[in-house]
Formats: structure tokens, sequence, C-alpha cells
């Protein structure tokens, strides 16, 4: 009989911009999307927080409001930076807007306005990534795009700001076996580690049900499954500030990740836990596919004569860190009993080969 291993994954019901339930330095790394300054779905979220938000927005000050918004964000982002353990990384997906106020149109830029915070909060900025999402839109411009001056650029990409918490992360004894069982194959390492990441299509920002929350900041599986791989190892804790639909503890469970995330709402939680118990089988078929295409890949480069090989695969690799490359898969996710109404916490357990 296989043995069977498992990760934990605790869903706290609270404001992210407090995490005084969170220890300091317990988490590895921090992958989420914020709700987005100046994108007109989240004013009201924005409102909730601070009414002097409103009121500017109101007299048209929409600098000021900017400013407020993002100083309610930097909350969240100094709580980020205690719990994140040194050597840490701080992933964030985060869309610039446009918008027009009082007959003026321009750009609130909030990756710029980020960083500026990370750097004032003493993180190490790292290169970014480029998503360029594709579009079926015809046209690429905003206004009229044949008359000079008369148009804009149209936007279709986001930014994934990465940030480090002091100096880079030692690995030794279990925690390095660790990280060889992590790596990701080469023609992976090819297309992940680049500044642009192309055709991974964007999600749609919405929720069933209603009122102000009838939306989410949700990213495609594609986006944290790859910042999940390249940014920790096996049994490392991954955290989200902003639960939303699960997506990063949907990748976390996928990598044997344990997770913590927070959500100010709790129906989201509720609705997340009842719904990934049902998803073992999804989540083996990207396993599965992951397998298939590094196998595509070796095919479809047979002429080469391969050096190194992977016993547990049972498939050729390019690289001598890719031998140790192992994916277990899911037996079941499991909703925990804990009798806290303010938490809720899974279990995911795994087939270990």
């Amino acid at each position: 009989m296989p043995s069977e291993r498992k990760t934990q994954h605790k869903l706290y019901e609270a404001d992210s911009r407090n995490l005084s339930i969170i220890e300091d330095s317990s988490v590895d790394l921090v992958v989420t999307s914020p709700p987005y300054p100046m994108i007109e779905m989240w004013d009201r979220l924005f409102f909730s927080f601070n009414k002097e938000i409103e009121e500017k927005m109101r007299i048209n000050e929409s600098m000021n409001a900017f400013e407020l918004m993002h100083r309610e964000l930097d909350k969240v982002w100094e709580e980020c930076y205690r719990i994140l353990k040194v050597g840490g990384i701080m992933c964030i997906v985060i869309g610039d807007a446009v918008r027009t106020i009082d007959g003026r149109f321009r750009l609130f830029s909030s990756h710029s306005r980020i960083l500026a915070k990370a750097v004032q909060m003493g993180m190490y900025v790292l290169p970014s990534i480029i998503w360029n999402k594709p579009t079926n839109a015809p046209n690429k411009f905003l206004g009229s795009g044949t008359l000079p001056v008369g148009a804009y650029v149209k936007m279709e990409h986001e930014h994934i700001l990465i940030f480090r918490k002091g100096d880079k992360r030692k690995f030794s004894g279990d925690d390095n076996i660790l990280r060889r069982i992590s790596s990701i194959f080469w023609e992976e390492r090819n297309e992940w580690y680049s500044d642009i990441w192309r055709g991974v299509n964007g999600k749609r920002q919405g929720l069933n049900g209603e009122g102000s929350r009838n939306r989410s900041a949700g990213f495609p599986l594609e986006i944290p499954r790859r910042l999940i791989s390249m940014f920790s190892s096996i049994e490392d804790t991954v955290f989200d500030p902003f639960l939303g639909e699960g997506t990063t503890v949907t990748a976390s469970i996928l990598l044997e990740r344990n997770s913590v995330a927070v959500e100010i709402e709790r129906d989201l939680i509720d609705q997340y836990c009842k719904n990934i118990v049902f998803q073992t089988n999804y989540l083996n078929k990207l396993i599965d596919e992951r397998q298939m295409r590094h196998r595509d890949f070796i095919q479809k480069n047979s002429q080469n004569e391969w050096k190194y090989f992977n016993d547990f695969l049972k498939m050729p690799v390019v690289t001598a860190n890719e031998r140790w490359i192992q994916f277990n898969r899911l037996s079941e996710i499991v909703l925990k009993e804990n009798g806290n109404n303010n938490v809720s916490e899974l279990i995911a357990f795994y087939d270990e080969c």
C-alpha cells in the first residue's frame, strides 16, 4: 500500500488589514491579487473602508481618492511583510486603471504605487513580469485611432510584482531534499522565467451573489500555479490575503504546499470549501497534463540524446535537477470540523508513491 501525506489549508474570516490571527514570520510565499484602486466595480468596497474616499470621488479629487485607496492596501502589505519569513517572496498581481472623471481621462498607476510602498517597507524589488492577456477586441486603442492625439493606447496587460523580504533564502537538510523534489522542467523554466507571459487567458471578474462582492479579483489558476512553483517548495506555506474564488489555495493544493488565506466575506469561504472538496479528479487531471506536456516535449525533440532520466516519472529530462521531480496524486480533500466559526480548515491527502 502506498503511504499517504497531507497538506493543511486554513481560511480565516477576517479583514486582511489586521492579521493578528497569524504569527510573525510564519509564511514562505505571498501570492495575491487585491481589489484594484480606481476600477469602478471596486469603488463601494473602498468606500466602506474609508468614507473620505467616497467624498473625494464626489468632488472629483480623483488622485486624492486614489491615494487613500492605496493607503488601505498599504495596511495589507505591512501585515504581509510581518508574517513573511526572511527570504520569503511576495507576488502581487495588479492592473493599472484608466478612467474618466470630471471629463478628464487619465491613467492611475497602481503598480508603481505598490512598488513605492514595498521599497518604503524595506523589501527587495525583484524583476517583475508583464502578464500579456489575450484579447479578441478588434480595436487596440481608446478613442479615434486615426487622428493624431485623438486616441490612447489600450492596456492589455497586468503587472506581476515580485519582492523578497531580506536576504536570499538558504536551504539545508530536509529542506534541500524538498527543494529538489519541487524542481520544475527545463522547458517550463524557459517559459516561466521570462518577463512577459503570453497565452494565459484572463478570468472574468465576477461572482454569483449580490452587493459589493458581486465580483472578484480572480486570476486564472495558471498564474498562481507558476508563481508557487517558481518561488516555493513542497510543504512550504503560501498566503493569500484576498481569498476571493480561492485560486491561490487551489494552486497550493495542486502543488502540495500548505496555505493560509483571509477573506472578509464568510459566504465566499463557505462557497469555496463546498466546491473544492469535489475537485480531486480535476486537479489530478492537471497533474497528468503537466507530465504529458513534458513527455510531448521529449518526443518532439527525440533527435537529442538526453543525458538524464527521472525514475519517478519514468522519462528523460534535460537537467540534473529534474531527476528529482515528483508529483503525488490527490486522494481526497476534506473539510475539517474545528468548532471555530471564524476559520475553516481543509486537509488535502495525497497518495505518495
